[in-house]
């Protein structure tokens, strides 16, 4: 199965089950999204901190979360945590040297033929002239530096603003910012790892296009709860209800 570009999302999803990469990568089928609440929360906040990057009062993000409010649908325990969001956010602006740059989009060679692509939610230049790739993370559980040194996304991001930017990996510190609680966590990778990470991401794809369909198989692992695609997948339906499902699916994605 061809493929010549990887992102994150797709990585994780081949690893963790190659029917829901067939369905979302190959088929294009829609996914039921599950734990929407939470997901529409998240998108929310990622809108104000983009649209507010520059943003030095609450006035001003207190402005775009009432602009941005109707596009999303959260019950009201999400809502009320959207204040101190904001006023977090700005603390961690005017901790930064300089505004920097909001949704990064990247798309980087990682071989011949091969790229690695994503979007960064932040990235600005640090303190001794470095940069500082920052994620913004509204969910509960916090990693700490332990778990964050051996964040696949994050290494990615670093390998990516070393492409970009031409500096060593040395010089990037990626981090996790958690408005609800204003944490910062920050790690720096070594040159060997983000080498170890490229060599894995780059056989990862030969692993995709030596795949073939027959061979993409459900998994049953501990994303299956949360798996938007469930009610398409022969381990929890039986045969006939996934055959008649997937076809409905099809037509829905051919319109």
């Amino acid at each position: 199965m061809y493929c010549s570009t990887i992102s994150q999302s797709k990585s994780s999803i081949f690893k963790q089950c190659k029917l829901k990469y067939r369905y979302r990568y190959v088929d294009k089928l829609d996914e039921e999204r599950t734990n929407a609440d939470a997901m529409h929360f998240g998108s929310y906040i990622h809108k104000i901190f983009e649209d507010g990057i520059r943003a030095t009062t609450y006035e001003e993000l207190s402005v775009l979360a009432e602009k941005h409010y109707p596009n999303y649908t959260f019950n009201d325990s999400f809502k009320a945590k959207t204040e101190l969001c904001l006023k977090n956010f700005l603390r961690l602006n005017a901790s930064l040297r300089e505004v920097g740059d909001a949704e990064l989009l990247y798309e980087v060679e990682a071989a011949s033929g091969i790229t690695l692509n994503g979007i960064i939610d932040r990235v600005v230049v640090g303190d001794k002239g470095g940069y500082l790739i920052i994620d913004y993370k509204t969910g509960k559980r916090e990693k700490s530096k332990f778990d964050l040194f051996s964040d696949e996304q994050m290494q990615g991001y670093c390998y990516a603003i070393h492409k970009m930017k031409g500096i060593p990996v040395s010089e990037i510190t990626v981090a996790h910012y958690y408005p609800l609680s204003d944490n910062l966590v920050t790690v720096t990778y070594s040159a060997a790892q983000i080498s170890t990470y490229l060599k894995n991401r780059v056989e990862q794809v030969w692993n995709i296009r030596k795949c073939t369909l027959a061979e993409m198989f459900p998994s049953r692992n501990t994303f299956c709860n949360w798996c938007g695609y469930k009610n398409l997948c022969p381990i929890f339906n039986d045969a006939s209800t996934v055959n008649k499902r997937l076809v409905e699916a099809k037509e829905k994605a051919k319109q």
